[in-house]
């Protein structure tokens, strides 16, 4: 599995940072490739939803559960379908803000991409992390 790994400070106070990312509709505010959350049931721990995920133009459909959550410390969430992975966003208070961690593991869908498109989509990746924490930032700072 790929893994992609970013972390910053939020100036926003933990529990409007947690309420805002585990609600998965919000995924299509700081999520930049996300383009569909539908059918979201449940809060917490077997919760799920589906989702749309565009990648270099093709569009990959699938679903996600949570399947771990401490309130304001820890949320992870796995999805199945186009692509597979597994979501983990940790939390900590600190000075004026939070901390948050962003780790994301997934498996690039080669037979569909091609073995040449696999290391274009990680660096792909790894810009989309970053400008999802950018999203966020905005998002909660503003």
């Amino acid at each position: 599995m790929a893994k992609v790994e970013r972390g910053t400070f939020i100036k926003a106070p933990l529990d409007k940072v947690f309420s805002y990312l585990t609600e998965p509709n919000n995924q299509l505010e700081w999520l930049p490739s996300i383009t569909d959350v539908r059918e979201v049931t449940g809060q917490g721990v077997g919760g799920k939803w589906g989702w749309t995920y565009k990648m270099f133009g093709l569009p990959f459909k699938g679903n996600s559960e949570v399947i771990e959550q401490v309130d304001n410390e820890k949320y992870v969430f796995k999805s199945e379908g186009g692509i597979r992975s597994i979501w983990t966003l940790k939390f900590k208070s600190g000075d004026d803000g939070t901390y948050f961690n962003l780790t994301v593991e997934y498996t690039i869908p080669v037979p569909v991409l091609g073995k040449v498109a696999e290391k274009l989509v990680l660096a792909q990746n790894e810009r989309e992390a970053n400008l999802a924490l950018d999203n966020i930032k905005s998002r909660l700072e503003g």
